[in-house]
């Protein structure tokens, strides 16, 4: 029971099977089969932005551009396939590529010109999003190819194929992380900047490459969002930046650096979505849903910040209690 709740995934498990019992018992179409199918398939999306998200917050970074980069990806990758020809296989590596070329420009700005990365990536959300307005006329571009569509919706074995999309990048992030020593690199970037660099280890270059993490992440779920809507636009991917920060949040990543898990990630975005898959449900307006949405992730943080302190209360209260029971047992 002590292993059970000193778990760091007990937190968000917990969380997790408490908003689901709510949702469901606060509307009965939560677990109709059409509603659990579309809840994952958006699940998958936000899971994985939440991947690059997570990097960047191991490191004490923030990243605030992946909804306005996926934007800029989607109207690219939709371009090159409609206007310009490119084959599909072809326009999802560029893509992947585009995206790792933002989360670079994100890593130069911060690592290396020391801009604060909330400025840094504040920039980039609104630059990337003017950038991508600027094509088609700010216009979507549509029916982007025939195709496109089973990379979403397509199934293996009985499965959604973003299942498969999910496990593969979860596990390959776990095990990086895990074990690895570029994994161990980053928590320990996180975790003390300058005892990191004084043990050898090449912080700029370290924080640079979770940027570019998070920039393939995104071009990943740009091409998601793209094949799920068979169509490229300026306006996708808003507040999904929100999103996947809050899933790492209320995953137990700590905004300070230093620790977090990649699977406590995933049921932090499973957390995040079926929050906002139960608030459109109940008719809920948006503007309340962005407002509960920032509330969530004022309370991990604060969590976050407190949980030490509350910790060691709950350690000196039951030690106390221990050491009076023994007094009065002798």
């Amino acid at each position: 029971m002590k292993k059970l709740f000193s778990s760091s995934i007990t937190g968000p498990l917990l969380a997790l099977l408490l908003v689901f019992l709510c949702v469901a018992l606060t509307t009965d179409r939560f677990l109709s089969p059409g509603n659990l199918s579309n809840l994952f398939l958006q699940v998958s999306i936000v899971s994985i932005v939440a991947i690059g998200a997570t990097f960047v917050i191991l490191i004490g970074g923030i990243d605030l551009s992946p909804g306005s980069a996926i934007a800029l990806l989607t109207v690219l990758f939709a371009s090159s396939i409609k206007f310009v020809g490119v084959p599909l296989p072809v326009a999802i590596l560029l893509v992947v590529a585009m995206g790792a070329l933002l989360g670079l420009l994100n890593g130069v700005l911060v690592a290396y010109l020391r801009i604060p990365a909330f400025i840094a990536t504040l920039a980039a959300l609104s630059a990337f999003r003017g950038v991508a307005f600027g094509f088609n006329n700010g216009s979507p571009v549509f029916s982007i190819h025939p195709d496109l569509e089973s990379i979403f919706y397509g199934t293996f074995l009985g499965a959604p194929l973003p299942l498969y999309y999910v496990i593969f990048l979860y596990g390959l992030s776990f095990m990086v992380l895990r074990y690895t020593a570029f994994g161990r690199s980053i928590y320990a970037v996180g975790g003390n900047p300058r005892a990191a660099e004084l043990s050898g280890l090449n912080v700029k270059k370290i924080q640079m490459y979770c940027f570019v993490i998070a920039g393939i992440a995104a071009a990943i779920g740009a091409v998601l969002m793209a094949a799920r809507l068979n169509s490229g636009s300026p306006n996708y991917g808003v507040g999904l930046e929100l999103a996947a920060i809050a899933a790492a949040v209320v995953g137990g990543a700590s905004l300070t650096g230093g620790r977090g898990n990649i699977i406590n990630t995933a049921l932090g975005a499973m957390t995040i979505v079926i929050v906002q898959n139960g608030l459109n449900l109940n008719a809920v307006p948006t503007s309340a849903q962005n407002v509960i949405v920032g509330a969530i992730i004022v309370i991990a943080v604060a969590i976050d910040i407190w949980r030490d302190d509350i910790t060691s209360k709950i350690k000196g209260r039951f030690q106390s209690t221990k050491n009076v029971s023994k007094k009065n047992h002798h």
